[in-house]
């Protein structure tokens, strides 16, 4: 009886977080944006993009920006992100980007002494509660000890993950096109 509630409950509770590792880079874009008052301003805005080179970095960013940007638009600065994995919410109302700074506990089996190592993530969420509901989900899953060390929202404005595009059965490498 009891077996069956629990199943019930856990099928009930949906997952709204998907983890994602990858190399990031954080994109300072500079352009001129029309406020609420109708007078235009530049802007510097913070983008973090998916790419393997601060190149592919640029190319994505200037690729994402030009379907938003009506105008002259330029990349000020690229900047490898000190994050590896972002926690991505599939909830709309979730619009900030947090950094969240977690400690990781583990026993030195040698020495039997605690060993602590902090690791920075990227956390999509609408306030700084549901940035810790967040973490907590997403690390839920998982056995490791830890402890939410620091979390802080940042002026991301969005993130970029790279698409892939879909190989035909045609497609080969160079070296065996003709």
């Amino acid at each position: 009886m009891h077996l069956e509630i629990l199943m019930t409950i856990l099928s009930r509770k949906e997952i709204t977080m998907r983890s994602r590792t990858a190399n990031w880079f954080e994109c300072t874009v500079r352009y001129e944006r029309q406020m609420e008052d109708g007078m235009p301003k530049k802007v510097n805005e913070l983008y973090v993009v998916d790419a393997l080179s601060f190149g592919e970095a640029e190319e994505a960013i200037t690729k994402e920006m030009t379907a938003f940007v009506s105008g002259e638009f330029e990349v000020k600065n690229i900047n490898p992100a000190a994050y590896g994995e972002i926690f991505f919410s599939e909830n709309a109302n979730d619009d900030r980007w947090y950094k969240a700074k977690l400690t990781f506990i583990t026993l030195d089996e040698k020495t039997e002494k605690e060993k602590r190592s902090t690791v920075t993530y990227l956390v999509q969420a609408s306030t700084f509660n549901g940035a810790v509901k967040n973490v907590e989900e997403v690390m839920s899953g998982t056995m490791i000890d830890y402890v939410i060390a620091n979390i802080s929202e940042t002026k991301t404005m969005d993130v970029y993950e790279h698409k892939f595009t879909a190989k035909s059965a045609d497609d080969k490498p160079e070296f065996e096109q003709e």
